[in-house]
């Protein structure tokens, strides 16, 4: 085994030990049919430090890479995909800063300091009819005249929703009435986009109680409606043109969100080839007189599902090991990053299905973790941009020079 591989095993061992998942895994069929968060296992994720991976050493964490953390997360959702899901978004938050930190840029390290001290980040950035998703917002950010703003709007599918104490977001600056955004150029122009931190217990927050959904039950992503919600002038972090404006922040969200977001569906995958094969071999054939797991019509299945999947978990190394190492892939970044989003979210659908194959009937009843996996993987869906907002992006690196 490679002193990679070593240690990424030693990790394992460490933050998701064997045990711990078994229990993830039990209480994960709870969580889903009762439609409720994941209390217990945040409780022993934060126990385990989990909470505190991409900290770095010298703010009192482990300062693991992202490449480590999308393995521990792909180990993570293959018990408990609701729970790997949600807590992606605390972990991205970090590994954005972490990002920034790692280029040179400290000025969000104060969210390393809040993380030691039990503050849960969440990712408030998705909005109704948004498909510019980081490069444009429907929600309104008013300057308040003291380099703050306050924000009104809709974010949905807001992991964490009954624990997050800090969310980051982002508004469109409008003009108050004032004209407060004036000719100065140390003023924010109308329509350039503000990224910033608001707090829990900031006025005008409300939390929508609305989740009952197909799967990933477990994370509890509910919209989170702002009204008038102050975004302190220090916990503003960014502004930005709206539109194609390359910008580390964007960069730092987009990378440690579509590569963790792509470690989930590949826990997700690889757990359905595990229960897929299983199911082979308990099933019995009359026509053969063996399992089905010598029956060659049902392993070639099972076989063209694993070797489409290997691809998936090489991709997701790759890319995030380039990110580590500060690798210049220029504007073929995005192409890497969401293509590796995408195709682990087909995966893991199209491992469900095969999966369910597999087990036959005994899969398609709800007490299965099958059936559960099946449905959680449907999520995939709907993490932007979806696979029509992507084609374009690549047709273009071919076609439009």
């Amino acid at each position: 085994m490679s002193d990679r591989e070593t240690r990424v095993s030693e990790l394992a061992e460490k933050y998701l030990p064997d045990e711990v998942l078994e229990r993830f895994r039990e209480r994960a069929d709870v969580y889903d049919r009762e439609n409720r968060f994941f209390d217990e296992d945040l409780a022993e994720l934060r126990e385990l430090g989990y909470l505190q991976l991409f900290v770095p050493q010298s703010h009192g964490g482990p300062g693991l890479s992202l490449f480590e953390v999308s393995r521990l997360q792909q180990r993570l959702a293959s018990a408990a995909p609701g729970t790997a899901l949600a807590i992606n978004m605390h972990l991205m938050t970090t590994g954005v800063v972490k990002a920034l930190n790692d280029r040179g840029d400290d000025s969000l390290n104060w969210v390393f300091d809040e993380v030691r001290d039990g503050e849960i980040f969440a990712f408030g950035i998705s909005e109704p009819s948004n498909d510019w998703v980081l490069q444009g917002s429907n929600t309104e950010a008013v300057p308040t005249g003291d380099g703050g703003f306050e924000l009104t709007g809709v974010k949905i599918f807001t992991s964490l929703s009954p624990v997050w104490t800090r969310l980051i977001v982002h508004g469109a600056v409008a003009s108050d009435d004032v004209g407060i955004a004036g000719p100065d150029a140390d003023e924010p122009a109308e329509g350039e986009l503000v990224y910033g931190f608001i707090e829990r217990d900031a006025p005008g927050i409300t939390v929508s109680d609305d989740w009952d959904v197909l799967g990933m039950r477990a994370s509890q992503s509910r919209a989170t409606i702002l009204d008038h919600v102050p975004m302190k002038p220090e916990r503003v972090s960014r502004i930005i043109p709206a539109g194609k404006h390359p910008d580390l922040l964007t960069f730092a969200i987009t990378s440690n969100f579509q590569l963790l977001i792509a470690a989930v569906y590949a826990g997700v995958a690889a757990r359905a080839l595990e229960l897929g094969a299983a199911g082979l071999h308990k099933r019995k054939s009359a026509k053969a007189g063996t399992t089905f797991a010598e029956v060659p019509e049902a392993r070639t299945r099972l076989a063209d599902a694993h070797l489409d999947f290997m691809p998936v978990t090489a991709m997701i190394d790759a890319y995030a090991r380039d990110f580590d190492d500060l690798i210049d892939h220029g504007s073929g970044w995005p192409l890497r990053l969401v293509g590796a989003r995408i195709k682990s979210a087909e995966a893991a659908r199209r491992n469900a299905e095969t999966a369910l194959m597999c087990t036959s009937g005994s899969g398609f009843g709800n007490k299965h973790e099958l059936s559960r996996l099946f449905r959680d993987a449907t999520a995939g869906l709907f993490h932007p941009p979806s696979a029509d907002a992507a084609r374009p992006m690549y047709a273009a690196a071919l076609l439009d020079g």
